[in-house]
């Protein structure tokens, strides 16, 4: 199980940023010469990536994760990014410096579960290109280095499963959707672009029932959780498609349109995964999120989009 990353948010590379936009690349490589030494500060999504690497500690003999660093930076410019990976210890040695162009491409090749960068474009690249990709949004880098555990939340349609359900919803209206739902309840979804990487997810946790058997008293490292607007009679086919599949999730919760905030902000995942932006709100600005732009809400957007582009250009 590999991991894709883009060191622009696992690092705060806010003021090298501001180098390149103000000074271009040669100063750019320049400024990061020059502070080669000096330790980037942590980014949005170190946490997790910290945490996720942490599951190798538990399970040494299979080594069930890594993490691969995948950069826009040249090899050169990119020295003071693994240098502060040694800093902080993490277990990140592979990567793949692309001087400027995007590293999209290559996920498939790290046989990657999930491609993550805080470039839309990338992503949007990668999800066209059937990749599992996400955009990881800015928020406050929280420090909650109490325990060793791993929450990660994860929105089901559009997300772990296909858009199909979502289509329904977009095209009809609520009782449509349910009815919908119900006659398909005992039809398995489709997967969705991060369904590979929540099977795995599931296989970890496997592994920890057996440590569980074996020892009651053993902690567990990894907690997952699907919250949904969904809500019954809506709800049983995503039970039934995680049957099917084999998998399942730690929580559950079928919100009916309630803000996921509200049970976000008790969860304190690590990353939240949704296809709306609508959803990926947070007042206190604290939960680290990613949009994944896939399916037709994120096709409605486009397409909003390039109508104010074209009204634009007539006015």
């Amino acid at each position: 199980m590999q991991s894709g990353v883009y060191g622009a948010f696992t690092f705060d590379l806010s003021e090298s940023h501001a180098v390149f936009v103000e000074q271009g690349p040669k100063g750019y490589k320049e400024f990061q010469e020059n502070n080669l030494d000096k330790v980037l500060d942590k980014g949005v999504a170190f946490p997790f990536i910290k945490r996720f690497l942490q599951i190798n500690q538990r399970f040494k003999e299979k080594v069930p994760v890594e993490v691969v660093l995948l950069s826009r930076n040249s090899a050169a410019t990119g020295k003071r990014v693994f240098r502060s990976i040694k800093h902080y210890d993490l277990d990140i040695s592979r990567a793949a410096f692309m001087e400027g162009s995007s590293p999209y491409e290559y996920v498939p090749a790290f046989n990657a579960s999930l491609f993550l960068s805080a470039n839309e474009n990338d992503v949007q690249n990668a999800i066209d290109a059937g990749f599992p990709a996400g955009v990881v949004l800015p928020s406050k880098v929280v420090n909650d280095d109490g325990d060793d555990e791993l929450r990660i939340a994860f929105d089901f349609d559009g997300v772990i499963a296909d858009d199909e359900a979502e289509a329904v919803f977009k095209g009809g209206d609520l009782p449509e959707f349910h009815e919908h739902e119900v006659k398909k309840s005992e039809i398995p979804h489709q997967p969705g672009p991060l369904a590979d990487l929540f099977k795995k997810l599931s296989f970890l946790q496997k592994l920890e029932d057996r440590e569980v058997e074996r020892d009651r008293n053993y902690k567990r490292i990894l907690r997952t959780a699907i919250v949904t607007a969904r809500n019954a009679p809506a709800h049983e086919r995503v039970i039934t498609t995680l049957e099917d599949w084999g998998v399942s999730a730690n929580e559950m919760f079928f919100l009916g349109g309630m803000v996921k905030e509200r049970i976000l902000s008790r969860l304190k995942p690590h990353m939240f995964f949704d296809d709306q932006r609508s959803h990926l709100e947070s007042d206190a600005g604290d939960i680290p999120m990613v949009h994944i732009p896939f399916g037709i809400a994120n096709s409605e957007n486009i397409e909003q989009e390039n109508a104010a582009d074209q009204l634009k250009l007539v006015r």
